[in-house]
């Protein structure tokens, strides 16, 4: 086993392998920006080291300062969390070459799933459905308008390297998509380090359902179960549960058999995740991408089957064999994450950083806080605004929601604004208590309440 892992990231996601090393008995050492010198888990590992500025290039995806910090410290392991370098083939490849292990999958792995065009042909091979679309580049307007004539609009265009919404754009006429394919690409571009974009079927009423699988280097793999993540906005995520109320025990069982096979094809080992589009009306799925690292919603998994993710994931990395059995996997009771985001939901979601001076956590029988924050923490304007998640367990659904609008009373953040009031109304609102959303929810949602 690892004596000293180095975390290559910040905010909750650290303090969470933080947690899990500790419990394990191995020491961490936690590289920061100069904005994040005051946070919890640079006081909390038990070394820490600047790496940079603030900007993130200069510090979180400065690869030569990462790795000159894990010699230094003489770290046998980096873990990136999720976001940053988590899905760089180019630094799980550095990190190899160094000595040093890269908690996650190989660098063949991220790659070959890393491309989402080059993951669609895979999973088209092996006979897992994937949407109508180009299984290569599209690399001009003439092309795209062609493409998307063929295949008929709606039509969502995404970067091959893409993730997180970003070099996407969904089309529905033709000059829309003339506007949105050099835009797309340009933000690609910006975004990934990479340009390309491809063209797909857009289903406009579908769920997005993932999978978490787990396998070792010895071909033993397994699925735990699926997420609901359909609660979007702008292409993120904000709140997800599990067990879906859209899936039942055979698409599950059809779901997790997709997800194993596609990840058998890439002979992948660690934590992954399978994504998938579910049309609500014909129960068809069809293959979206795959995550190569751990979810900022794992914690839902977790709590459904009793299986702690991170240490999973660090003992699969040190060589260790799957500990679970496909047939030993429960799933029990219901679990539902809300993203509690630093934005005023009453002024179009701005960001809303800044001294938080009087923070209260809920708490009680199936209520989990994953967070970083802390009274007198300033929240730093450069980065994600995700301040804490939100998780709560339950026997129903019903006892989810119920709990969830508790927290939301008991849960203070003065006077930093943040996401609550907006999840208050969501989990009043009748369909959504009815399970019946899918990704155009929050739009609608928002829609009609400009419209009051």
């Amino acid at each position: 086993m690892f004596k000293k892992i180095l975390i290559a990231n910040r905010g909750e996601i650290a303090l969470r392998i933080i947690r899990a090393c500790k419990e394990m008995e191995i020491r961490t050492v936690v590289v920061y920006s100069e904005a994040d010198r005051d946070s919890l888990p640079v006081q909390l590992a038990d070394e820490a080291i600047c790496i940079g500025k603030t900007k993130t290039q200069e510090s979180y995806l400065n690869i030569s300062s990462i790795i000159a910090a894990a010699e230094i410290s003489d770290a046998d392991a980096i873990h990136p969390g999720y976001g940053f370098l988590a899905e760089n083939d180019h630094f799980a490849e550095i990190c190899e070459s160094c000595g040093i292990k890269f908690i996650g999958p190989s660098a063949d792995n991220i790659r070959s799933m890393g491309n989402k065009i080059s993951a669609r042909k895979i999973m088209k091979k092996q006979g897992i459905p994937v949407l109508p679309g180009s299984l290569t580049p599209i690399n001009s307007k003439e092309e795209a308008l062609s493409f998307a004539q063929k295949i008929g609009y709606p039509v969502i265009i995404k970067a091959a390297a893409g993730g997180g919404g970003r070099g996407m754009r969904i089309c529905h006429s033709d000059v829309r998509l003339i506007n949105a394919f050099i835009t797309a690409q340009s933000e690609a571009e910006v975004a990934f380090g990479n340009s390309e974009v491809y063209i797909e079927k857009y289903l406009e009423t579908s769920r997005h359902i993932e999978i978490q699988i787990a396998a070792d280097n010895k071909g033993n793999i397994i699925h735990l179960g699926e997420r609901d993540c359909s609660i979007q906005r702008r292409h993120q995520k904000l709140i997800e549960e599990t067990p879906s109320p859209a899936v039942d025990a055979k698409l599950r069982k059809k779901l997790g058999e997709y997800a194993l096979k596609g990840a058998k094809a890439i002979k992948f080992s660690n934590l992954g995740t399978m994504e998938f589009l579910l049309d609500p009306q014909t129960k068809k799925v069809f293959f979206m991408e795959m995550n190569t690292r751990i979810q900022v919603e794992h914690p839902i998994t977790e709590e459904l089957t009793g299986v702690d993710l991170l240490k999973l994931q660090i003992q699969l990395s040190a060589g260790e064999s799957l500990p679970y059995k496909q047939d030993k996997v429960s799933f029990s009771n219901h679990v539902m994450e809300f993203r509690i985001n630093a934005e005023d939901s009453e002024k179009n979601f701005r960001p809303s950083p800044g001294k938080i001076d009087f923070l209260y956590l809920p708490g009680g029988k199936g209520v989990r806080i994953d967070t970083h924050i802390y009274s007198g923490y300033t929240i730093p304007p450069y980065y994600d605004s995700l301040l804490a998640k939100l998780i709560v367990r339950s026997s129903t659904r019903k006892g989810c929601l119920r709990k969830a609008e508790r927290c939301f009373d008991e849960f203070l953040t003065e006077p930093v604004k943040t996401t609550i009031p907006f999840y208050k109304r969501v989990i009043k609102d009748p369909n959504f208590i009815k399970g019946d959303y899918n990704t155009s929810f929050l739009n609608r949602f928002l829609e009609e309440r400009t419209e009051e």
